[in-house]
């Protein structure tokens, strides 16, 4: 169970990386979680001198926090579920609507091992990432039910990716 709390060298070699060019660009940095519990904000700032890029960062593990937090409309978590395209889509719009990142990220899914369904198994996660003043871009994950610790580290690394694929 411990092993899920650890950030893996891969997910810090993915960060330092992304730092590295988010810094060169001045980019600003906020992330919305869900499933991942602020184990995409915790890669981040491991990495020393992570300050001066990672704005901040909102994790949103109920719904209540979502809507709170970021914005996110309740009829829209109860029409199409926390778990949902939607909702990934209106957290990212959120962390950059109350922040002052320039780059945002969120992640919303079932890490399991529990609450998973037909429709929405455990290892299904969404994911949403958008500059300032920019369509969003999503990436819908069937991770299987491989680990909770795995789920939520692949989403992390997943989550780096997307951010880079958009700077």
């Amino acid at each position: 169970m411990m092993d899920s709390l650890r950030i893996d060298s891969r997910g810090i070699a993915q960060a330092a990386a992304l730092l590295e060019v988010c810094r060169e660009r001045g980019v600003l940095l906020a992330t919305a979680e869900s499933c991942t519990g602020g184990l995409l904000a915790a890669t981040l700032t491991a990495i020393p001198g992570a300050s001066d890029v990672v704005e901040r960062g909102f994790v949103t593990y109920s719904n209540t926090a979502k809507s709170e937090m970021l914005g996110v409309p309740v009829w829209l978590i109860e029409r199409h579920g926390s778990v949902s395209e939607d909702v990934a889509r209106a957290m990212v719009g959120g962390a950059l609507t109350h922040s002052r990142a320039t780059l945002a990220v969120a992640i919303t899914g079932i890490a399991g091992p529990a609450g998973g369904t037909a429709e929405k198994p455990v290892g299904l996660v969404h994911l949403a990432a958008a500059k300032r003043d920019a369509p969003v871009k999503h990436e819908r994950l069937l991770l299987g039910n491989i680990g909770r610790g795995e789920i939520r580290h692949e989403s992390v690394r997943h989550a780096l990716a997307l951010l880079a694929s958009l700077l």
